[in-house]
């Protein structure tokens, strides 16, 4: 994808609506942030991964429009999203005399944004920030809708803020540098997508496999721009989550449970997502809302994408009781009852309670 067919998806809310702009070469374009509002001091936030490969860049090209532009680097992973961490921003906002229109940058994946947009909802009560994702997954899920947060060693997510950006910055040249590993669970978070709102996606996403492993630049652009588009819609339909907003948490249930069971980090997200989907299939077909065509289906996709697509063991004594007790704590359980996105028919999500025993079922099934 070259620089002129760059494209953008809005976000609808209002007063509040922004871009996400889709393209390559924007991470170092002065023209990309000409529209966000003037400020004398500007923060990168970022990790030890990323930080070596485009701070730099980014620090010149805002150094253009910001007095100071200071550099905040966190340690990398899933297991550093915690208060300690988010302190470190706090910390360096207070130290340079950050003020209420000091513009923070999430320089990142998943967990920079997540935890530069909390400091952002938080520090003065709601500084402004923007979303620079580096990942697939951050680029077509994260960094997408405004939810921030950090993790709690009992459950994921649970301590945080909608709080939206000005804008989100999806430079598909990053996504070069990405690690086999991390752009395969990126694929995770794009497969969603299919199950929940659009058949036909999901038949592209299929034909288009080995292109997208391949990170080929046009099948990136329209997998990138597709997701956000189903991720916009949904947002601007319900910004906090009252109903609609939940179907984008499919597979997410179970893929929370695998996460916090066995300690943040040792799976990535997307890798806990794609062997959650393939649990909330199973699931689904045991509701009798799909059949077993669809769970193969789906089942061969996330593998072919080279995520997993059996869980793991999380308590040798009673998996299933565990996975039960970690899905309890889920933020869309209701009064202790687990409520799960299962698929009623490719392309159509719903949310439903499901009795222990089929749960139980399952979880034996998959693991």
């Amino acid at each position: 994808m070259s620089a002129n067919t760059n494209t953008s998806v809005s976000i609808a809310l209002g007063d509040r609506s922004y871009p996400i702009t889709i393209g390559s070469q924007l991470l170092g374009d002065r023209q990309t942030y000409s529209a966000l509002p003037k400020a004398s001091m500007a923060f990168i936030v970022t990790n030890t991964t990323v930080a070596p490969l485009y701070a730099s860049q980014l620090a010149s090209v805002l150094a253009e429009r910001y007095g100071e532009v200071h550099q905040v680097t966190l340690p990398d992973g899933e297991a550093f999203k915690t208060w300690e961490t988010l302190n470190q921003i706090f910390d360096a906002l207070l130290l340079h005399g950050g003020d209420r229109k000091t513009v923070l940058f999430a320089l990142g994946g998943g967990v920079v944004g997540d935890m530069t947009g909390f400091a952002a909802a938080s520090f003065m009560r709601g500084v402004p920030f923007v979303q620079v994702p580096t990942t697939l997954l951050a680029q077509v899920d994260s960094s997408v809708g405004g939810k921030t947060g950090i993790n709690h060693p009992m459950g994921k997510n649970m301590i945080g803020a909608f709080y939206q950006p000005l804008m989100v910055v999806c430079d598909l040249d990053t996504l070069q540098t990405l690690t086999s590993r991390e752009l395969s669970a990126g694929l995770a978070e794009v497969i969603k997508y299919g199950p929940i709102a659009d058949a036909e996606f999901f038949s592209w996403i299929e034909d288009n496999l080995p292109r997208l492993l391949a990170r080929d630049a046009g099948a990136l652009a329209h997998a990138v721009k597709r997701s956000c588009e189903i991720k916009a819609w949904v947002v601007g339909k319900d910004e906090r989550e009252s109903g609609l907003r939940a179907i984008l948490n499919f597979g997410h249930t179970f893929g929370h449970a695998i996460e916090a069971g066995l300690g943040y980090g040792a799976w990535l997200h997307g890798e806990a997502v794609g062997c959650g989907m393939v649990m909330a299939a199973h699931l689904s077909q045991q509701l009798g809302l799909v059949d077993s065509a669809f769970v193969a289906r789906l089942t061969a996709l996330i593998r072919n994408a080279g995520l997993p697509v059996k869980g793991p063991i999380l308590d040798a004594r009673d998996n299933a009781g565990r996975y039960l007790e970690l899905m309890r704590l889920d933020k869309k359980s209701e009064a202790g009852e687990i409520r799960f996105v299962v698929i009623d028919g490719m392309a159509k999500a719903v949310v439903r309670g499901a009795p222990d025993a089929m749960v139980r079922a399952v979880v034996d099934a998959c693991c």
